[in-house]
């Protein structure tokens, strides 16, 4: 019945760190994804302003409207999911850690 017991609490170990892994992992993965994104934001609109100076020097024209602000709000959303997802990472390492040096 004892070795039972200790087998209980042992798979219970096992699946609880599993299950660590798996949210660290989750987390990482979603970072990389945020920031991926981050990037394409960047790039999108280092061209269409490069673009759209372009076609009005050729055209002796003024281009009044500026292609920021369309990806301005997606761009700040993503940053604040990065930051988001960062702490929580964060949090669950140094919970771990904690726990390393408690036992």
């Amino acid at each position: 019945m004892q070795k039972a017991a200790r087998n209980n609490i042992a798979a219970k170990a096992v699946d609880e760190n599993d299950a660590y892994e798996s949210i660290v992992s989750d987390l990482m993965c979603l970072i990389g994804q945020v920031q991926a994104s981050l990037s394409r934001i960047e790039n999108a609109i280092v061209c269409e302003t490069s673009l759209a100076s372009m076609e009005a020097a050729d055209a002796d024209i003024f281009v009044l409207d500026d292609v920021t602000p369309r990806y301005a709000v997606a761009g700040a959303a993503l940053k604040a999911c990065d930051a988001g997802l960062g702490a929580a990472l964060e949090f669950l390492l140094e919970a771990k850690a904690m726990e390393h040096q408690l036992n």
